[in-house]
């Protein structure tokens, strides 16, 4: 009777410990999360100097992020300003108070603005999509061997 308990407690602290792994190893990434692997994996065009109607603005803070459509400006190969889209399709400036590093215009690598901080620790970054370069293709797996 003591084997069956002793074994019974064993295999439920096993399976504790392997559930809580699962759960643990779950990690939902946010939008910009997603973003930034895609880009990372694939790269980006050089953004040259203009004005895009096709951004994304991301505003983050901890692991929470907001993703909207956007209007960003470049000059001389850096983020000037940027813009949301609203919902009637005019766009409203993104005013943040910024911390003096984040005060200046930011450079552009690999499609992802450099992050720009507010005074209240929120990290914000332009995204520019249309700018992501095609993805590679992958080998093409050989087939098994046949049962003959």
């Amino acid at each position: 009777m003591k084997n069956l308990y002793l074994v019974a407690s064993i295999s439920c602290l096993f399976f504790g410990t392997v559930r809580s792994q699962v759960k643990t190893d779950k990690t939902e990434l946010n939008c910009y999360n997603k973003w930034s692997v895609k880009f990372e994996e694939r790269g980006a065009e050089e953004i040259k100097d203009g004005v895009y109607t096709d951004v994304i603005i991301t505003q983050r803070t901890g692991g929470k992020a907001d993703c909207f459509s956007g209007k960003a400006e470049v000059m001389d190969g850096k983020l000037t300003k940027f813009y949301v889209v609203l919902d009637d399709g005019s766009y409203s400036e993104v005013n943040k108070v910024w911390k003096p590093e984040s005060k200046a215009a930011v450079e552009i690598i690999n499609g992802i603005s450099r992050t720009k901080l507010t005074i209240h620790n929120e990290m914000v970054n332009v995204l520019w999509p249309s700018k992501l370069k095609a993805k590679k293709a992958a080998p093409k797996r050989a087939p098994e061997p046949a049962d003959d």
